[in-house]
Protein backbone atom coordinates (compact mmCIF):
# COMPACT_ATOMS: atom_id res chain seq x y z
CA UNK A 1 0.00 0.00 0.00
CA UNK A 2 1.11 3.59 -1.13
CA UNK A 3 0.15 6.64 1.13
CA UNK A 4 -0.09 9.65 -0.38
CA UNK A 5 -1.58 12.96 0.41
CA UNK A 6 -4.73 12.84 -2.07
CA UNK A 7 -6.16 10.84 -4.97
CA UNK A 8 -7.83 11.66 -7.98
CA UNK A 9 -9.92 9.13 -9.46
CA UNK A 10 -10.88 10.41 -13.09
CA UNK A 11 -8.50 13.11 -14.81
CA UNK A 12 -11.16 14.86 -16.87
CA UNK A 13 -11.20 18.28 -16.97
CA UNK A 14 -12.04 18.92 -13.05
CA UNK A 15 -10.28 15.98 -11.76
CA UNK A 16 -7.11 17.19 -13.73
CA UNK A 17 -7.36 20.70 -12.43
CA UNK A 18 -7.56 19.56 -8.84
CA UNK A 19 -4.88 17.19 -9.47
CA UNK A 20 -2.26 19.79 -10.47
CA UNK A 21 -3.39 22.49 -8.21
CA UNK A 22 -2.93 20.38 -5.15
CA UNK A 23 0.51 18.98 -6.47
CA UNK A 24 1.43 22.58 -7.24
CA UNK A 25 0.54 23.13 -3.52
CA UNK A 26 3.56 20.16 -2.33
CA UNK A 27 1.19 17.82 -2.11
CA UNK A 28 1.75 13.96 -2.90
CA UNK A 29 -1.00 13.25 -5.43
CA UNK A 30 -1.76 10.43 -7.44
CA UNK A 31 -4.24 10.86 -10.32
CA UNK A 32 -5.39 7.77 -12.00
CA UNK A 33 -7.94 7.12 -15.24
CA UNK A 34 -8.22 4.59 -17.80
CA UNK A 35 -8.77 6.67 -20.12
CA UNK A 36 -6.92 10.05 -21.58
CA UNK A 37 -6.04 12.92 -19.16
CA UNK A 38 -7.86 16.00 -19.89
CA UNK A 39 -11.15 13.59 -20.52
CA UNK A 40 -14.55 14.05 -22.84
CA UNK A 41 -14.21 17.74 -23.62
CA UNK A 42 -10.40 17.85 -25.55
CA UNK A 43 -11.07 14.37 -27.42
CA UNK A 44 -14.40 14.20 -28.48
CA UNK A 45 -16.53 17.19 -26.81
CA UNK A 46 -15.96 20.51 -26.17
CA UNK A 47 -12.67 21.37 -28.62
CA UNK A 48 -13.31 18.94 -31.70
CA UNK A 49 -16.85 18.98 -31.82
CA UNK A 50 -17.00 22.90 -31.97
CA UNK A 51 -14.28 22.63 -34.67
CA UNK A 52 -16.60 20.69 -36.60
CA UNK A 53 -19.50 23.08 -36.10
CA UNK A 54 -17.49 25.80 -37.00
CA UNK A 55 -16.67 24.32 -40.42
CA UNK A 56 -20.41 23.76 -41.03
CA UNK A 57 -20.88 27.64 -40.21
CA UNK A 58 -18.78 28.34 -43.03
CA UNK A 59 -20.60 26.80 -45.37
CA UNK A 60 -23.68 27.90 -44.13
CA UNK A 61 -22.55 31.71 -44.13
CA UNK A 62 -21.30 30.94 -47.94
CA UNK A 63 -24.61 29.55 -48.88
CA UNK A 64 -26.28 33.00 -47.53
CA UNK A 65 -23.85 35.26 -49.89
CA UNK A 66 -26.47 35.30 -52.86
CA UNK A 67 -29.63 38.24 -52.83
CA UNK A 68 -26.90 39.65 -50.12
CA UNK A 69 -23.45 40.25 -51.62
CA UNK A 70 -23.04 38.78 -54.74
CA UNK A 71 -22.61 34.71 -55.29
CA UNK A 72 -21.11 31.57 -54.36
CA UNK A 73 -20.44 28.45 -54.92
CA UNK A 74 -19.43 25.90 -52.22
CA UNK A 75 -18.19 22.16 -52.20
CA UNK A 76 -18.01 20.47 -48.75
CA UNK A 77 -15.00 18.87 -48.19
CA UNK A 78 -14.82 17.29 -44.82
CA UNK A 79 -10.81 15.98 -45.13
CA UNK A 80 -9.28 19.20 -44.11
CA UNK A 81 -11.77 19.49 -40.62
CA UNK A 82 -11.18 15.42 -39.67
CA UNK A 83 -7.57 16.44 -40.04
CA UNK A 84 -8.04 19.75 -38.25
CA UNK A 85 -9.53 17.62 -34.82
CA UNK A 86 -7.01 15.00 -35.73
CA UNK A 87 -3.47 17.61 -36.05
CA UNK A 88 -4.32 20.26 -33.34
CA UNK A 89 -7.60 19.62 -31.39
CA UNK A 90 -6.61 15.39 -29.93
CA UNK A 91 -2.88 15.21 -31.10
CA UNK A 92 -4.26 12.07 -32.55
CA UNK A 93 -5.84 10.88 -29.41
CA UNK A 94 -2.65 10.85 -27.81
CA UNK A 95 -2.85 12.68 -24.17
CA UNK A 96 1.05 12.33 -23.73
CA UNK A 97 1.11 16.20 -23.20
CA UNK A 98 -1.17 16.19 -20.61
CA UNK A 99 0.28 13.49 -18.51
CA UNK A 100 3.34 15.26 -18.76
CA UNK A 101 2.10 18.42 -17.46
CA UNK A 102 0.51 16.76 -14.64
CA UNK A 103 3.98 14.94 -13.43
CA UNK A 104 5.67 18.12 -14.04
CA UNK A 105 3.76 19.51 -11.43
CA UNK A 106 4.85 16.88 -9.34
CA UNK A 107 1.94 14.18 -9.36
CA UNK A 108 1.99 10.83 -10.05
CA UNK A 109 0.13 9.82 -13.17
CA UNK A 110 -1.28 5.78 -13.08
CA UNK A 111 -3.21 4.18 -16.08
CA UNK A 112 -5.95 2.29 -15.22
CA UNK A 113 -9.35 1.87 -13.68
CA UNK A 114 -9.70 2.95 -9.84
CA UNK A 115 -12.02 1.48 -7.56
CA UNK A 116 -12.76 2.95 -4.14
CA UNK A 117 -12.26 0.27 -1.32
CA UNK A 118 -13.25 2.69 1.50
CA UNK A 119 -13.14 6.25 1.86
CA UNK A 120 -9.69 6.46 1.79
CA UNK A 121 -8.20 3.60 -0.39
CA UNK A 122 -8.15 3.30 -4.22
CA UNK A 123 -7.26 0.22 -5.72
CA UNK A 124 -6.21 0.18 -9.28
CA UNK A 125 -4.54 -2.78 -11.12
CA UNK A 126 -3.66 -4.71 -8.04
CA UNK A 127 -1.91 -1.48 -6.35
CA UNK A 128 -3.66 -0.34 -3.17
CA UNK A 129 -3.24 3.73 -2.80
CA UNK A 130 -4.15 5.56 0.81
CA UNK A 131 -4.58 9.15 1.32
CA UNK A 132 -3.87 10.85 3.90
CA UNK A 133 -5.64 14.22 3.09
CA UNK A 134 -8.36 13.65 0.40
CA UNK A 135 -9.86 11.65 -2.01
CA UNK A 136 -11.55 13.38 -5.16
CA UNK A 137 -13.91 11.40 -7.35
CA UNK A 138 -13.94 12.89 -10.74
CA UNK A 139 -15.12 10.15 -13.41
CA UNK A 140 -17.48 11.86 -15.40
CA UNK A 141 -20.05 10.34 -17.58
CA UNK A 142 -20.23 8.57 -20.73
CA UNK A 143 -23.11 8.09 -23.75
CA UNK A 144 -26.07 6.59 -22.08
CA UNK A 145 -27.41 4.12 -24.65
CA UNK A 146 -31.47 3.46 -24.48
CA UNK A 147 -32.39 -0.16 -24.02
CA UNK A 148 -33.82 -0.12 -27.77
CA UNK A 149 -34.58 -3.45 -29.22
CA UNK A 150 -32.12 -4.90 -31.46
CA UNK A 151 -29.54 -1.73 -31.16
CA UNK A 152 -27.04 -3.61 -29.51
CA UNK A 153 -26.25 -5.57 -32.53
CA UNK A 154 -25.60 -2.98 -34.33
CA UNK A 155 -22.62 -0.59 -35.23
CA UNK A 156 -24.43 2.68 -33.99
CA UNK A 157 -22.50 5.84 -33.67
CA UNK A 158 -21.62 7.64 -30.47
CA UNK A 159 -20.41 11.14 -30.50
CA UNK A 160 -16.86 9.62 -30.26
CA UNK A 161 -17.29 7.74 -33.71
CA UNK A 162 -18.67 10.95 -34.93
CA UNK A 163 -15.46 12.93 -34.21
CA UNK A 164 -12.98 10.40 -34.90
CA UNK A 165 -14.82 10.01 -38.43
CA UNK A 166 -12.46 10.06 -41.40
CA UNK A 167 -15.44 10.19 -43.94
CA UNK A 168 -18.90 11.02 -43.45
CA UNK A 169 -21.80 8.91 -44.31
CA UNK A 170 -24.35 9.71 -47.03
CA UNK A 171 -27.57 9.60 -44.97
CA UNK A 172 -27.58 9.64 -41.00
CA UNK A 173 -30.23 9.42 -38.34
CA UNK A 174 -29.52 11.07 -35.22
CA UNK A 175 -31.40 9.72 -32.43
CA UNK A 176 -31.39 12.12 -29.81
CA UNK A 177 -32.69 16.24 -30.13
CA UNK A 178 -30.87 17.82 -27.40
CA UNK A 179 -27.72 20.02 -27.48
CA UNK A 180 -25.34 16.94 -28.64
CA UNK A 181 -27.55 15.39 -31.11
CA UNK A 182 -28.91 19.29 -32.52
CA UNK A 183 -25.21 20.13 -32.84
CA UNK A 184 -24.39 17.26 -34.38
CA UNK A 185 -27.49 16.81 -36.60
CA UNK A 186 -27.03 20.73 -38.42
CA UNK A 187 -23.16 20.30 -39.05
CA UNK A 188 -24.04 16.72 -40.64
CA UNK A 189 -26.88 18.74 -42.82
CA UNK A 190 -24.44 21.41 -43.84
CA UNK A 191 -21.76 18.92 -45.31
CA UNK A 192 -24.58 17.52 -47.59
CA UNK A 193 -25.80 14.46 -45.56
CA UNK A 194 -29.18 13.56 -45.65
CA UNK A 195 -30.45 13.90 -41.95
CA UNK A 196 -33.12 12.91 -40.07
CA UNK A 197 -33.28 14.07 -35.87
CA UNK A 198 -35.33 12.09 -34.05
CA UNK A 199 -36.74 12.91 -30.59
CA UNK A 200 -38.83 11.72 -28.50
CA UNK A 201 -40.06 14.70 -26.58
CA UNK A 202 -42.26 17.05 -27.95
CA UNK A 203 -39.67 19.18 -29.37
CA UNK A 204 -36.17 19.61 -29.66
CA UNK A 205 -34.14 21.38 -27.03
CA UNK A 206 -36.78 19.86 -24.85
CA UNK A 207 -34.58 21.20 -21.64
CA UNK A 208 -34.33 24.49 -23.00
CA UNK A 209 -37.76 26.66 -23.16
CA UNK A 210 -39.95 25.49 -25.79
CA UNK A 211 -39.60 28.74 -27.91
CA UNK A 212 -35.59 27.71 -28.20
CA UNK A 213 -36.67 24.06 -29.91
CA UNK A 214 -39.34 25.24 -32.35
CA UNK A 215 -36.98 28.14 -33.50
CA UNK A 216 -34.65 25.49 -34.41
CA UNK A 217 -37.19 23.49 -36.20
CA UNK A 218 -38.08 25.58 -37.99
CA UNK A 219 -34.48 26.49 -38.65
CA UNK A 220 -33.71 22.65 -39.47
CA UNK A 221 -36.23 22.27 -41.91
CA UNK A 222 -35.18 25.08 -43.77
CA UNK A 223 -31.90 23.45 -44.11
CA UNK A 224 -33.16 20.45 -45.46
CA UNK A 225 -33.09 18.06 -41.79
CA UNK A 226 -36.08 16.10 -41.15
CA UNK A 227 -37.40 16.79 -37.55
CA UNK A 228 -39.15 13.77 -36.17
CA UNK A 229 -40.80 14.67 -32.55
CA UNK A 230 -42.83 13.07 -30.06
CA UNK A 231 -41.54 9.62 -31.06
CA UNK A 232 -39.10 7.59 -29.78
CA UNK A 233 -37.11 4.26 -31.54
CA UNK A 234 -38.47 0.98 -30.83
CA UNK A 235 -35.95 -0.95 -32.65
CA UNK A 236 -33.61 -0.97 -34.63
CA UNK A 237 -32.15 -3.46 -37.01
CA UNK A 238 -28.67 -3.49 -39.63
CA UNK A 239 -28.40 -5.10 -42.71
CA UNK A 240 -25.67 -2.69 -44.00
CA UNK A 241 -27.96 -0.06 -44.11
CA UNK A 242 -29.98 1.30 -40.41
CA UNK A 243 -33.26 0.67 -39.92
CA UNK A 244 -35.13 2.24 -36.92
CA UNK A 245 -38.69 1.52 -36.04
CA UNK A 246 -40.32 4.47 -34.06
CA UNK A 247 -43.13 3.71 -31.76
CA UNK A 248 -45.62 5.19 -33.72
CA UNK A 249 -44.92 2.59 -36.77
CA UNK A 250 -42.89 4.82 -38.78
CA UNK A 251 -39.77 3.11 -40.24
CA UNK A 252 -36.87 5.52 -41.27
CA UNK A 253 -33.61 4.24 -42.81
CA UNK A 254 -29.65 5.76 -43.44
CA UNK A 255 -26.70 4.28 -44.30
CA UNK A 256 -25.25 5.77 -40.32
CA UNK A 257 -27.37 5.96 -36.69
CA UNK A 258 -25.50 8.22 -34.13
CA UNK A 259 -27.21 8.22 -30.63
CA UNK A 260 -26.91 10.63 -28.86
CA UNK A 261 -29.66 10.14 -25.94
CA UNK A 262 -27.96 11.80 -22.86
CA UNK A 263 -24.91 10.64 -20.52
CA UNK A 264 -24.91 8.52 -17.62
CA UNK A 265 -22.11 7.82 -14.84
CA UNK A 266 -21.62 4.37 -13.69
CA UNK A 267 -21.13 4.44 -9.99
CA UNK A 268 -20.84 0.79 -9.44
CA UNK A 269 -17.48 0.37 -11.61
CA UNK A 270 -16.15 3.23 -9.08
CA UNK A 271 -17.52 0.80 -5.56
CA UNK A 272 -19.36 3.44 -4.80
CA UNK A 273 -21.14 1.63 -1.95
CA UNK A 274 -17.84 1.18 0.06
CA UNK A 275 -18.56 5.23 0.84
CA UNK A 276 -22.70 4.18 1.44
CA UNK A 277 -23.71 5.53 -2.00
CA UNK A 278 -25.77 3.41 -3.72
CA UNK A 279 -23.99 1.42 -6.91
CA UNK A 280 -27.33 2.62 -9.04
CA UNK A 281 -27.65 5.77 -8.29
CA UNK A 282 -27.66 8.60 -10.74
CA UNK A 283 -25.00 10.74 -9.37
CA UNK A 284 -22.90 11.42 -6.21
CA UNK A 285 -24.41 13.42 -3.84
CA UNK A 286 -22.13 16.26 -2.76
CA UNK A 287 -22.20 19.69 -0.24
CA UNK A 288 -21.46 23.12 -1.11
CA UNK A 289 -18.09 22.62 -0.50
CA UNK A 290 -18.73 19.54 -2.94
CA UNK A 291 -17.89 16.88 0.04
CA UNK A 292 -19.41 13.16 -0.66
CA UNK A 293 -18.70 12.32 2.85
CA UNK A 294 -15.65 13.04 5.20
CA UNK A 295 -12.03 13.00 3.49
CA UNK A 296 -14.15 12.47 -0.39
CA UNK A 297 -14.83 15.30 -2.42
CA UNK A 298 -16.30 15.22 -6.13
CA UNK A 299 -16.81 17.36 -9.04
CA UNK A 300 -17.91 17.12 -12.25
CA UNK A 301 -20.48 15.26 -14.69
CA UNK A 302 -20.67 12.43 -11.39
CA UNK A 303 -22.05 14.98 -9.10
CA UNK A 304 -25.42 16.21 -10.85
CA UNK A 305 -24.89 19.25 -11.33
CA UNK A 306 -24.65 19.73 -15.30
CA UNK A 307 -22.82 17.37 -17.79
CA UNK A 308 -20.33 21.12 -18.89
CA UNK A 309 -16.59 21.32 -18.70
CA UNK A 310 -17.66 25.18 -16.97
CA UNK A 311 -19.08 23.23 -13.89
CA UNK A 312 -16.54 20.59 -13.22
CA UNK A 313 -13.80 23.57 -13.09
CA UNK A 314 -16.19 25.61 -11.04
CA UNK A 315 -16.66 22.87 -8.22
CA UNK A 316 -12.56 22.07 -8.78
CA UNK A 317 -11.86 25.58 -7.35
CA UNK A 318 -14.31 24.88 -4.35
CA UNK A 319 -13.17 21.69 -3.35
CA UNK A 320 -9.63 22.78 -3.95
CA UNK A 321 -9.75 25.53 -2.08
CA UNK A 322 -12.03 23.28 0.84
CA UNK A 323 -8.97 20.49 0.95
CA UNK A 324 -6.29 23.25 1.66
CA UNK A 325 -8.25 24.63 3.91
CA UNK A 326 -8.52 28.36 2.14
CA UNK A 327 -11.55 30.42 2.18
CA UNK A 328 -14.27 29.97 -1.02
CA UNK A 329 -17.51 30.70 -1.52
CA UNK A 330 -20.34 27.67 -0.94
CA UNK A 331 -21.25 26.16 -4.50
CA UNK A 332 -24.33 27.67 -5.64
CA UNK A 333 -25.82 26.55 -9.33
CA UNK A 334 -28.61 29.21 -9.49
CA UNK A 335 -26.62 31.21 -12.55
CA UNK A 336 -25.78 28.11 -14.43
CA UNK A 337 -24.98 28.84 -17.71
CA UNK A 338 -25.36 26.79 -20.76
CA UNK A 339 -24.92 26.51 -24.50
CA UNK A 340 -26.04 24.81 -27.48
CA UNK A 341 -23.61 25.69 -30.42
CA UNK A 342 -26.27 25.27 -33.27
CA UNK A 343 -26.85 28.30 -35.82
CA UNK A 344 -28.49 29.93 -33.95
CA UNK A 345 -26.79 29.43 -30.70
CA UNK A 346 -29.08 29.02 -27.69
CA UNK A 347 -27.39 30.16 -24.43
CA UNK A 348 -29.44 30.16 -21.17
CA UNK A 349 -29.12 30.59 -17.45
CA UNK A 350 -30.96 29.67 -14.90
CA UNK A 351 -34.15 28.94 -14.45
CA UNK A 352 -36.90 28.03 -17.39
CA UNK A 353 -40.44 29.80 -17.14
CA UNK A 354 -41.80 25.97 -16.14
CA UNK A 355 -39.29 25.39 -13.62
CA UNK A 356 -39.82 28.63 -12.11
CA UNK A 357 -43.31 28.40 -11.82
CA UNK A 358 -42.86 24.97 -9.93
CA UNK A 359 -40.48 26.35 -7.47
CA UNK A 360 -43.31 28.44 -6.62
CA UNK A 361 -41.79 31.93 -8.38
CA UNK A 362 -44.69 34.42 -9.19
CA UNK A 363 -43.72 34.57 -12.75
CA UNK A 364 -43.47 37.08 -15.23
CA UNK A 365 -42.25 36.62 -19.03
CA UNK A 366 -40.90 38.50 -21.79
CA UNK A 367 -39.63 37.22 -25.33
CA UNK A 368 -38.72 39.32 -28.45
CA UNK A 369 -37.80 37.60 -31.94
CA UNK A 370 -33.98 38.65 -32.54
CA UNK A 371 -34.97 39.35 -36.28
CA UNK A 372 -37.29 41.97 -35.02
CA UNK A 373 -34.58 43.67 -33.52
CA UNK A 374 -32.81 46.27 -34.93
CA UNK A 375 -29.60 44.18 -35.37
CA UNK A 376 -31.43 40.85 -35.97
CA UNK A 377 -32.89 43.07 -39.02
CA UNK A 378 -29.80 44.08 -40.15
CA UNK A 379 -28.11 40.72 -40.37
CA UNK A 380 -30.62 39.49 -42.56
CA UNK A 381 -30.20 36.01 -43.34
CA UNK A 382 -29.19 33.91 -40.20
CA UNK A 383 -30.48 36.04 -37.89
CA UNK A 384 -33.64 33.96 -36.16
CA UNK A 385 -33.63 33.54 -32.33
CA UNK A 386 -35.55 34.99 -29.62
CA UNK A 387 -34.26 36.09 -26.53
CA UNK A 388 -36.61 35.27 -23.47
CA UNK A 389 -36.04 36.63 -19.66
CA UNK A 390 -37.93 35.04 -17.06
CA UNK A 391 -38.58 37.20 -13.93
CA UNK A 392 -39.53 37.05 -10.22
CA UNK A 393 -42.47 39.67 -10.03
CA UNK A 394 -41.88 39.61 -6.25
CA UNK A 395 -38.68 40.48 -5.90
CA UNK A 396 -37.88 42.42 -9.67
CA UNK A 397 -35.28 40.16 -10.47
CA UNK A 398 -34.33 37.93 -13.42
CA UNK A 399 -34.13 34.45 -12.52
CA UNK A 400 -33.25 32.54 -15.33
CA UNK A 401 -33.32 33.96 -19.74
CA UNK A 402 -32.32 32.80 -23.01
CA UNK A 403 -30.48 34.58 -25.68
CA UNK A 404 -31.10 32.69 -28.82
CA UNK A 405 -29.95 33.76 -31.73
CA UNK A 406 -26.21 34.93 -33.99
CA UNK A 407 -24.03 34.98 -30.79
CA UNK A 408 -26.64 33.95 -28.18
CA UNK A 409 -24.16 32.27 -26.00
CA UNK A 410 -22.16 35.50 -26.04
CA UNK A 411 -25.20 38.01 -25.77
CA UNK A 412 -25.93 35.31 -22.29
CA UNK A 413 -22.77 36.99 -20.49
CA UNK A 414 -25.17 39.89 -19.44
CA UNK A 415 -27.97 38.07 -18.44
CA UNK A 416 -25.96 35.26 -17.04
CA UNK A 417 -23.87 38.42 -15.01
CA UNK A 418 -27.99 39.65 -13.88
CA UNK A 419 -28.97 36.50 -12.59
CA UNK A 420 -26.16 35.88 -11.03
CA UNK A 421 -25.72 39.21 -8.95
CA UNK A 422 -29.54 39.22 -8.79
CA UNK A 423 -29.28 42.81 -9.66
CA UNK A 424 -32.53 44.82 -10.43
CA UNK A 425 -34.78 44.94 -13.10
CA UNK A 426 -35.43 48.47 -12.81
CA UNK A 427 -31.13 48.53 -12.90
CA UNK A 428 -31.27 46.61 -15.73
CA UNK A 429 -33.56 49.09 -17.76
CA UNK A 430 -31.28 52.17 -16.69
CA UNK A 431 -28.39 50.74 -18.54
CA UNK A 432 -27.44 52.31 -21.74
CA UNK A 433 -27.14 49.58 -24.63
CA UNK A 434 -25.09 50.07 -27.21
CA UNK A 435 -26.78 50.35 -31.12
CA UNK A 436 -26.86 48.54 -33.11
CA UNK A 437 -26.03 45.22 -31.12
CA UNK A 438 -27.76 42.18 -30.54
CA UNK A 439 -27.22 41.99 -26.93
CA UNK A 440 -29.31 45.80 -27.25
CA UNK A 441 -32.40 42.62 -27.86
CA UNK A 442 -32.42 42.27 -23.49
CA UNK A 443 -33.60 45.92 -23.67
CA UNK A 444 -36.17 45.44 -25.90
CA UNK A 445 -37.21 42.36 -23.78
CA UNK A 446 -37.29 44.07 -20.61
CA UNK A 447 -39.34 47.16 -21.79
CA UNK A 448 -41.84 44.23 -22.58
CA UNK A 449 -41.71 42.71 -19.12
CA UNK A 450 -44.15 43.26 -16.54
Amino acid sequence: MSDVDGIVLGMGPGGEEVAGRLAEAGLSVVGIDAGLVGGECPYWGCVPTKMMIRAAHLLAEARRIPGVAGSATVTPDWTPVAARIRDEATDDWDDTAAVERFVGKGGTFVRGRGRLTGADTVVVDGRTFRAKRAVVIATGSTPAIPPITGLSDTPYWTNHDAVEAKELPASIIVLGGGAIGAELAQMYGRFGVSTTIVEASDRLLPSEEPEAGDVLADVFGAEGIDVVTGAGASEVGHDGQFHVTLDDGRRLSADQLLVATGRRVDLAAIGAESIGIAPDARSLPVDERLRVTEGVWAVGDVTGEGAFTHVAMYQAQIAIADILGESHVPADYAALPRVTFTDPEVGSVGLSAEAAERSGVDVSTSVVAVPNTARGWIHGPGNAGVIKLVADRGRGVLVGATAMGPSGGEVLGLLALAVHARVPIEELRSMIYAYPTFHRGIEDALRHLE
